[in-house]
């Protein structure tokens, strides 16, 4: 719609002056509002992986925000714990939850945060699993071995390492080709003794001493310990971080190839099998951790976590 009005020019003339159109001025009314106040929230599309977990799996959370525009990372929260994401594409983010055979099969509660009003609940059921009992007689001199304090705190700051950058890429390879004698997760008595809250954290290999020992995986050379130092309980140890809160730990070996700081790639060699530590024989440990969590590394070499 548009008015007219009468006005006088300086020669008091009477002269028609055609005013701005009403529907113009509405026009630039509505332009001039921010459009996202005019959209709905931006929704966060969650994925769960794998469908159906079970104790001892690692839950990996995607995330993508309908938004192209996230400032800052999402968050993962189950209960109190509050897990890191990082971003493993253009508008993508991952999470890893950790699950152990310690922790009561059934729901776990997922709350996925983004920016602002950004918000996902989702209830995710974590399966039971049966893990087998095993009864280890330790020699003397082997029997009651307690790691030292040095040790402990070593091994515990490995563990608890969160590095942004990602080294690993693709499976993760068999660190040793002897066979496998124990499995992820089997309880054990000690000596006739049975060991409370413990499970076997991570797969054993029953490779001849001095055999090789790789790096399932690249990363970075974090920790390396030796009986002469007080690693009385893990023997001579390579820790290994992948980066985004995974690492891998490789116990009781006779030999050392690296040392800390090294950058390594996956199938590089980085030890021999021994029997150092609290051992009954030539064999290695391999334990692969995620956000500090003793996890099992079957899935992790049969498929791509990314």
């Amino acid at each position: 719609m548009t008015t007219k009005a009468q006005v006088l020019n300086p020669q008091n003339k009477l002269h028609h002056v055609e005013t701005i159109s009403v529907t113009k001025i509405l026009v630039g009314i509505f332009a001039a509002v921010p459009i996202a106040l005019t959209l709905p929230a931006a929704a966060l599309e969650v994925q769960i992986l794998p469908k159906k977990p079970q104790l001892g799996d690692t839950i990996s959370v995607l995330i993508e925000p309908e938004s192209q525009v996230q400032p800052s990372n999402p968050t993962v929260t189950v209960g109190e714990q509050t897990y890191p994401t990082f971003a493993i594409a253009p508008n993508k983010y991952r999470a890893f939850i950790p699950t152990t055979p310690l922790e009561k099969a059934g729901v776990r509660k997922v709350t996925v945060s983004g920016d602002g009003p950004q918000q996902r609940n989702l209830a995710v059921y974590v399966g039971d699993r049966k893990f087998p009992i095993q009864r280890i007689t330790l020699p003397p001199g082997k029997a009651g071995v307690k790691a030292t304090e040095y040790e402990l705190t070593r091994v515990k700051e490995f563990k608890a390492l969160v590095t942004p950058e990602k080294f690993w890429n693709g499976v993760f390879l068999r660190p040793n080709k002897g066979r496998m004698t124990t499995i992820y997760g089997v309880r054990r008595y000690y000596n006739g003794k049975f060991a409370n809250n413990y499970y076997h954290r991570g797969l054993d290999y029953a490779g001849a001493a001095g055999s090789a020992v790789i790096a399932p995986a690249a990363g970075k050379v974090a920790l390396v310990g030796t009986v002469s130092q007080g690693f009385r309980v893990h023997g001579n140890v390579v820790g290994i971080d992948h980066g985004q809160g995974v690492t891998s730990i490789f116990m009781h070996l006779s030999r050392i190839n690296v040392k800390e700081g090294d950058i390594v790639k996956a199938g590089q060699l980085i030890g021999a099998v021994g029997s150092t530590g609290a051992s009954t024989g030539p064999h290695l440990h391999w334990g692969l951790y995620v956000n500090g969590q003793s996890i099992d590394p079957k899935s992790w070499k049969s498929q791509i976590v990314d």
